[in-house]
């Protein structure tokens, strides 16, 4: 495991498979939901990570963090590292999964909670130099909210002021534990970076992602008579 513990002191929260064993630790992800919701009383009751949400008539997706709080909200947290993966028609893509996988055969359309699609990139996507971008839908000749409940939010992480939210973009570059500002982001890097039990668990996860990646190739490379 030498190779992935040297990888591994290289992670950032900006890195997928680091920040899905943050957001493991639910206080993490509760953190900095509450950051960039503006909202110190939100409170997650359940989250599952790399969730499959199915779609039966075509494409179907794997979502990085979703998660649902006490007032029945739902959350879908997405890193992303390029450009093209932070599309707002994807965006729009992930909002439409998680409503036709909220819903039970009888239940009214009016039973949908309010869902939120959020991209924390790498770079500015949007290009307008803002730090986050909210996205609803409007009645365009009243200039009122739609109200369908359904909203999408791109945070800019190369934005990085003294402000609350800046200050958590900065800790999910952070290499090192003792350079975050988050005291709860802090205590779950470091644990996973420098505790024995965490070094173990982490260079497990990275040997399965490369062995799955192994294992399609082959698969891959029998299929078009490669191999």
């Amino acid at each position: 495991y030498e190779t992935y513990k040297k990888i591994l002191k290289k992670l950032t929260i900006m890195s997928d498979i680091f920040m899905r064993n943050v957001f493991k630790k639910r206080e993490c992800t509760e953190y900095v939901l509450q950051v960039i919701m503006e909202r110190s009383d939100l409170k997650i009751l359940e989250q599952v990570l790399q969730k499959d949400y199915k779609n039966l008539q075509g494409r179907s997706a794997v979502l990085d963090c979703v998660a649902r709080d006490a007032d029945g909200n739902q959350f879908n947290v997405e890193i992303q590292q390029d450009t093209e993966g932070a599309s707002p028609k994807r965006a729009r893509y992930h909002s439409g999964l998680m409503d036709m996988n909220t819903l039970h055969s009888g239940q009214e359309f009016d039973d949908l909670p309010e869902t939120y699609v959020i991209f924390i990139t790498r770079k500015d996507v949007l290009g307008y130099g803002l730090p986050i971008y909210h996205i609803r839908k409007k009645i365009e000749e009243l200039g009122t909210d739609f109200g369908d409940g359904a909203y999408i939010i791109y945070v800019n992480s190369s934005r990085q002021e003294d402000t609350e939210l800046g200050r958590l973009m900065h800790d999910f570059h952070c290499i090192n534990a003792k350079d975050m500002h988050s005291k709860i982001l802090a205590a779950r890097v470091q644990e996973l970076k420098e505790t024995q039990e965490g070094v173990d668990h982490m260079c497990r996860e990275m040997d399965a992602i490369y062995n799955e990646g192994t294992r399609k190739g082959l698969a891959e490379g029998r299929e078009q008579g490669q191999l």
